[in-house]
């Protein structure tokens, strides 16, 4: 899974703050507070974010509703499995990301390792 663009982060990021589904429209007046930007453009975005599958869409009166289809936290596990897949030293690559991460983030990667839930028990 590729990495997003600035402006598929920033329609994503909202909608994952949101926990709803908006309308390009919604998006874009929000964008519009930190910069101006197009409705047709967040609308492109949104169409191509719906394609690649991270985006559902509905009906709303003649405009969409877009949600995700995955939570930040799996499209962020997502993207560090595929970065695991592509490398041949996946113990290795592990590593050295323990060893550039916080005593807050070990303490919580430790957490999540006790509470996995993996296949066949163990």
């Amino acid at each position: 899974m590729r990495q997003l663009g600035e402006l598929e982060a920033e329609i994503m990021d909202r909608l994952w703050a949101w926990g709803r589904s908006a309308t390009a429209r919604e998006v874009r007046d929000d964008l519009n507070r930190k910069r101006p930007i197009a409705y047709s453009t967040v609308k492109t975005v949104a169409d191509i974010l719906f394609t690649k599958g991270l985006l559902s869409r509905e009906k709303y009166g003649r405009a969409w509703a877009y949600l995700p289809t995955c939570s930040r936290q799996q499209y962020t596990a997502a993207r560090m499995q595929h970065a695991l897949e592509g490398n041949p030293d996946p113990a290795g690559v592990l590593l050295s990301f323990v060893e550039q991460i916080s005593a807050d983030e070990v303490r919580a990667l430790r957490a999540a390792l006790r509470s996995a839930k993996r296949p066949g028990g163990s």
